[in-house]
């Protein structure tokens, strides 16, 4: 304890405990990439707080725009597997090889996009293009709109996929479509104060209002 000079086993009695700060929360390297003009959605929660997400339009995006290349690593078997996200393999050297994301700090944010269950809400294409998997859209995406994506004709076939995916209703529950963010799920049971994630509720300096 620096104020009475001794050297103590936990706190000091006279003096009370130290103020722990805590370090600022750094996002993944996969979220940091994540183009301005897009944004993730937290869309459902599941057992121990695992979070589906999405990614959004927040303005429009012009048809034939390009998005990549998908970051990943190359691997010969998969190590996460998600079904609301597509699986993607490329060409390397004569081998083919997954493009495996174990976890967001090894990926960029196309990692999030999630699959097109039929053709009326697949706003991009997947494709591979000198080893690398780009994504491309094939139509105008209007804001507030999930962007969602299925191979390309040529990538289907290397994916032994078919062309169009077609799929029912799942227990995913996608964002209606409304013209503002969604409420921040995440309340503090003592100050109240609400959060968009659970980290952030987790890291925050809590002061209840009857203190």
């Amino acid at each position: 304890c620096e104020d009475c000079g001794k050297s103590l086993i936990g706190e000091c009695k006279l003096h009370g405990p130290l103020i722990r700060a805590k370090d600022r929360v750094i996002p993944s390297r996969a979220r940091l990439t994540l183009p301005h003009y897009l944004t993730l959605r937290v869309l459902e929660l599941r057992a121990g707080n695992q979070q589906i997400l999405g990614v959004f339009a927040k303005k429009v995006i012009q048809k034939r725009t390009q998005f990549g290349p998908y970051v990943g690593q190359l691997s010969t078997k998969l190590t996460r597997y998600d079904e609301s996200r597509l699986v993607l393999q490329v060409l390397k050297d004569g081998g083919k090889y997954f493009l495996d994301t174990p976890n967001e700090d090894c990926g960029n944010w196309m990692m999030f996009v999630r699959l097109a269950r039929n053709q009326e809400e697949q706003t991009l294409v997947a494709y591979q293009h000198c080893g690398e998997v780009y994504f491309t859209t094939v139509k105008p995406i209007e804001p507030h709109t999930e962007l969602k994506v299925w191979y390309a004709a040529d990538y289907a076939k290397f994916m032994e996929a078919s062309a169009v995916f077609i799929k029912e209703e799942s227990d995913v529950c996608p964002l209606p479509p409304v013209a503002k963010e969604p409420i921040d799920p995440w309340t503090c049971s003592s100050c109240r104060s609400t959060f968009a994630t659970f980290a952030l509720l987790e890291s925050h300096q809590c002061i209840p209002k009857d203190r």
